[in-house]
């Protein structure tokens, strides 16, 4: 049940997020017993999003994830992460900062599991 986050002041053509969203559903496998098959994703393109005091490309995703993957699998989501967002808009990885929030109570359906 994870959910990633992307907000960005490049531009992001219909195109571009189909790829970003498919390139994210091979990323999540990072995180063992994951999988685009519970993947939500939100892509928010042309963000007013300032960094380092320049509005050059830059990205803040944010991950949500049910459960608590380990400090490896999340590292190695972040670089998948970077690497999608580098190939597809062109955002340098020093220009990405990505965040997570680990939960143990995550709904669906109208239930929690």
């Amino acid at each position: 049940m994870p959910f990633i986050n992307v907000k960005t002041n490049a531009s992001v053509t219909k195109e571009k997020a189909e790829s970003i969203k498919s390139a994210l559903g091979i990323a999540i496998t990072a995180i063992p017993g994951k999988s685009e098959g519970w993947l939500m994703v939100g892509i928010e393109g042309d963000y007013a999003l300032f960094f380092k005091g320049t509005d050059e490309p830059a990205a803040m995703v944010e991950v949500q994830i049910y459960g608590s993957p380990s400090d490896s699998a999340m590292s190695e989501l972040t670089s998948r992460i970077s690497g999608v967002l580098t190939d597809t808009v062109g955002i340098p990885a020093d220009r990405i900062y990505v965040s997570y929030m680990c939960t143990e109570n995550w709904g669906w359906n109208g239930n929690n599991f």
